[in-house]
């Protein structure tokens, strides 16, 4: 929750997803002070989740690049825009669609067992403590 607990982290991640990359397109993209978002980059990077590339030599500039731990965050996000456009978002169309590139159909997130595919939710699962080994 530390590294992703707040809405600039997930807004910043959302615009990563869509391709945005520079510190001035992620400002411009999102409104968010400079200061802020120097925070979060410096905190996903520092985590991981993106990579800082070096782009411009004079003056020194760097690009932000989703690492293959930032691509193995998508389905959690993609869950979350979906229960945002279910829950909070105006009737009617959602701001966002998510659309399967190998089908070309909008499309959202579903969890299922890893084992048989059956619908992952809080009524058919357990959550229980790792056992010591």
């Amino acid at each position: 929750m530390d590294l992703l607990g707040d809405q600039w982290t997930l807004l910043v991640l959302r615009e990563a997803f869509l391709g945005t990359r520079r510190f001035d397109r992620f400002q411009a993209e999102l409104g968010i002070a400079r200061n802020t978002l120097t925070e979060r980059l410096d905190r996903l990077t520092g985590a991981g989740v993106l990579e800082r590339v070096r782009y411009q030599d004079r003056p020194v500039r760097y690009e932000y690049v989703l690492t293959e731990m930032g691509h193995d965050f998508f389905p959690v996000l993609a869950s979350i825009i979906g229960w945002g456009d279910r829950w909070l978002g105006e009737p009617g169309e959602p701001p966002m669609v998510v659309r399967h590139r190998d089908c070309g159909r909008p499309t959202h997130a579903v969890a299922g067992c890893a084992h048989c595919g059956g619908e992952l939710s809080d009524r058919r699962v357990s959550l229980e403590p790792a056992q010591d080994k």
